[in-house]
């Protein structure tokens, strides 16, 4: 028998040859990556975020000590509202005794699990505390405002968006005010509680939120008209929740309704969705989440509620869970819905607002490392905590490009020198709106992104794709590597 003959060292090679070799090899590796589809979320919360929304649900306090509870809210939502625990009469029970134990309980369950929070309702003629319901006139207005700005101020830089004001319209076809004891102290109340509300917590999205306005009717309309005003002079708004509280069917124009306000220049957010079981439940809830995806400032969407038995509407069983805690076929459509939509590109940011940049790999955040202010302090990474020197906030250089700007210290994320070498360091700089400053977003899957510098056409990435608190961020070519994809989390 004859020996074989020995193997071929690639390094026997001509070095031509080699290099044809590695490049064909390195083609067939790039062409089988791009044949791979983007993975579809098999979250509610995860697929929501890679169309750069939120799916959330409303939950009480007492109900984070019901296992089952917690699981389904745990794996399935980014975002939470607090039903009732900071409304009026839970936070303020006393004039000027201000109590937190349940909207803590939730916010620090909420920030525990990566997910943003909602803050629900500062103001409401309902759910008042006693005293206040006994109060009247300029007393209650500066109660009123003083209400505002203390919780407001307590959760400064915690809530992702406040309902400011909570359905002040009146049903029926006026399209003007409730009556209430709010409204009676002057028709400027609603300004009022914006402005106070602003000058307490800068950075969350202020929100006017109703219900009875999915459709174009006169309550909508009443509402468009008080917002187009306030946009006209300035009152500090947002955004508008449509509380979504449906029957058996989605009106024909509820998209168009999303987009009118959008137009208007403000996002919208549907706030307290359920639907009544059904025939058609399924596709009621695909044909909202549809609605959501094809406005594109519609944020996010929220369910007022878990499970069929932790819904307000008794018998309705109007959720996306069964009383048992299985998916429904509404929860299977919802998901599709989410999935479908959209393309994943990345879109614009959200230039008044502030983030939180969390890489892929690791899991922590992007930051200011030990909250320096000076220029050429380096970025690292960090357990995450929300502090203000992991905050950046995008500002618009044009032409797609950003700087990212610390909330701590008002620099920018700066490629150290103008350098186009791998591994250069990406340090903080006075913002002087220079190409080594100014970085575009790039798609990556699961809702991530990839920062490339204008300079270098490198990316921003940890260094070593280090899991460590500390690691360094740097530059490098694009490869798409986990270490090199951030998740953009709002947190004001």
């Amino acid at each position: 028998m004859n020996n074989p003959p020995p193997p071929t060292r690639l390094w026997s090679l001509p070095r031509r040859l080699l290099l044809s070799l590695l490049a064909v090899g390195a083609l067939l590796v790039s062409m089988v990556a791009l044949a791979t589809p983007a993975s579809a979320g098999t979250t509610l919360g995860a697929a929501a975020a890679e169309k750069g929304r939120y799916f959330g649900a409303a939950i009480p306090a007492f109900k984070l000590s019901d296992s089952q509870f917690v699981t389904i809210l745990n794996r399935e939502f980014n975002s939470v509202t607090a039903e009732n625990e900071m409304k009026w009469d839970a936070t303020e029970p006393q004039q000027g005794v201000f109590t937190y134990a349940g909207g803590d309980r939730i916010l620090n369950h909420a920030r525990s699990q990566g997910m943003s929070v909602r803050g629900h309702a500062l103001l409401w003629h309902a759910q008042q505390p006693g005293w206040a319901q006994n109060m009247s006139g300029t007393a209650l207005r500066n109660a009123a405002i003083n209400h505002v700005t203390r919780v407001a101020t307590y959760y400064r830089g915690k809530i992702h968006s406040w309902d400011v004001v909570n359905e002040a319209f009146a049903d029926g076809g006026s399209g003007g005010r409730r009556d209430s004891n709010l409204q009676r102290t002057g028709n400027d109340w609603i300004e009022a509680a914006f402005r106070a509300a602003r000058a307490a917590d800068p950075g969350a999205k202020l929100c006017y939120n109703d219900y009875n306005t999915d459709g174009i009717n006169a309550k909508s309309t009443g509402i468009y008209n008080m917002v187009r005003d306030f946009k006209a002079r300035g009152v500090p708004i947002d955004c508008v929740g449509f509380q979504t509280h449906l029957g058996t069917t989605v009106p024909g124009d509820y998209q168009a309704n999303l987009q009118r306000f959008a137009d208007l220049g403000v996002d919208v957010q549907i706030t307290e969705l359920d639907i009544a079981q059904g025939s058609n439940q399924a596709n009621a809830y695909a044909q909202v989440t549809r609605a959501c995806l094809a406005v594109a400032r519609c944020t996010g969407i929220t369910v007022w509620g878990v499970r069929d038995s932790d819904s307000w509407r008794g018998n309705d069983n109007p959720l996306l869970f069964d009383r048992s805690g299985n998916k429904k076929p509404a929860y299977t459509a919802t998901l599709d819905a989410l999935n479908a939509g959209g393309t994943g590109t990345p879109g614009p940011v959200d230039t008044n607002a502030w983030y939180v940049l969390v890489n892929r790999n690791s899991g922590k955040a992007l930051d200011l490392f030990n909250r320096a202010t000076n220029d050429g302090a380096r970025i690292s990474q960090w357990s995450r905590n929300d502090g203000t020197n992991q905050q950046w906030q995008f500002v618009d250089s044009g032409g797609g490009y950003y700087r990212l700007k610390s909330r701590h210290s008002g620099k920018v994320l700066d490629v150290y020198n103008f350098s186009t070498a791998n591994g250069a360091a990406i340090v903080q700089w006075a913002d002087g709106n220079g190409t080594n400053q100014q970085f575009r977003l790039a798609d990556s899957t699961g809702g991530h992104v990839r920062l490339i510098n204008r300079n270098s056409n490198k990316v921003v990435e940890v260094q070593g794709a280090s899991t460590a608190d500390g690691g360094n961020i740097v530059q490098y070519d694009d490869w798409n590597g986990t270490n090199q994809q951030w998740q953009l989390v709002r947190v004001g």
